[in-house]
């Protein structure tokens, strides 16, 4: 244990898992000689302040900051870690976009743990949103004696899913989730699927993949989350063009719980052919 609230991984060679309470965010820490590497910071202060209280029980290094991807509960902790001291906050091109667009928007959807970042109101809620930016090519970040690539595989979970890459480690964001059904709200299904396939035949070059969410996984469990994935499209396809009038009556054939295979067959019918 780190502290009373927060699980501490430790995978060798300065990487940790950090994880925090509620939805079990999976944040990592990454130790170089000069700085360390935070990866995503909760959703408040709440949380961010139990994070940055895991970090410095490890580390007392300057700290630059990465989001995985656009979801509250993956960024609205950077305020922390600014006050702390991190001015270096990196996204993919595309998050940092959805999050200009929907920051303040996404507020609502913090639940009853961090009012003050629901309201907008108290010290940390500030929306701290990265201006570092990773495109379409590999970005090495240089922490004193050690590299971590960042690095986006394509469109998934949402259109700006970034990869942070270790010696020892893949953190994967919600790209890969263990322990849940994928949600599907911002998604793009059939990517996706690819992406993870993508993913899977990067995982030997890693001890450990580490999903956003749940413990960490194998490459068969990509493998397989990716399969799944596929052939929940074409299930869904032929539901549709079987009974065009109602897409819904292909939920009880797909692999997910109610509700995530509504947004599936939403998500794929607003998606298809982009």
């Amino acid at each position: 244990m780190s502290n009373a609230e927060t699980t501490r991984r430790d995978l060798g060679s300065g990487n940790y898992v950090l994880t925090t309470p509620g939805a079990k965010l999976n944040s990592g820490l990454v130790v170089g000689s000069e700085r360390a590497l935070v990866i995503d910071t909760g959703c408040g202060p709440r949380q961010g302040a139990q994070l940055l209280t895991a970090v410095r029980e490890i580390t007392a290094l300057p700290l630059v900051v990465v989001n995985t991807h656009a979801h509250y509960d993956h960024w609205f902790g950077n305020a922390v870690f600014a006050h702390d001291g991190a001015s270096e906050f990196w996204a993919h091109a595309n998050a940092i976009a959805d999050m200009q667009a929907t920051g303040q928007e996404q507020r609502a959807l913090v639940d009853q743990r961090e009012p003050e970042m629901s309201a907008g109101e108290g010290q940390n809620t500030e929306l701290v949103i990265p201006t570092a930016v990773v495109k379409d090519q590999p970005v090495i970040v240089d922490l004193g004696e050690k590299a971590v690539t960042l690095f986006y595989l394509g469109r998934g979970h949402t259109d700006g899913d970034l990869l942070v890459g270790t010696e020892v480690a893949l953190f994967a964001g919600d790209l890969v989730e263990h322990g849940a059904y994928p949600s599907f709200e911002d998604s793009f299904p059939v990517d996706w699927a690819e992406t993870l396939r993508q993913l899977s035949a990067l995982r030997h070059r890693y001890e450990v993949l580490v999903p956003g969410h749940g413990e960490p996984v194998s490459d068969e469990f990509v493998r397989t989350m990716g399969r799944t994935m596929a052939t929940a499209v074409q299930q869904a396809r032929t539901a549709t063009r079987e009974m065009p009038t109602d897409a819904t009556k292909a939920i009880p054939i797909l692999p997910y719980g109610p509700e995530q295979s509504r947004w599936f067959i939403t998500r794929l019918k607003e998606t298809s052919g982009r």
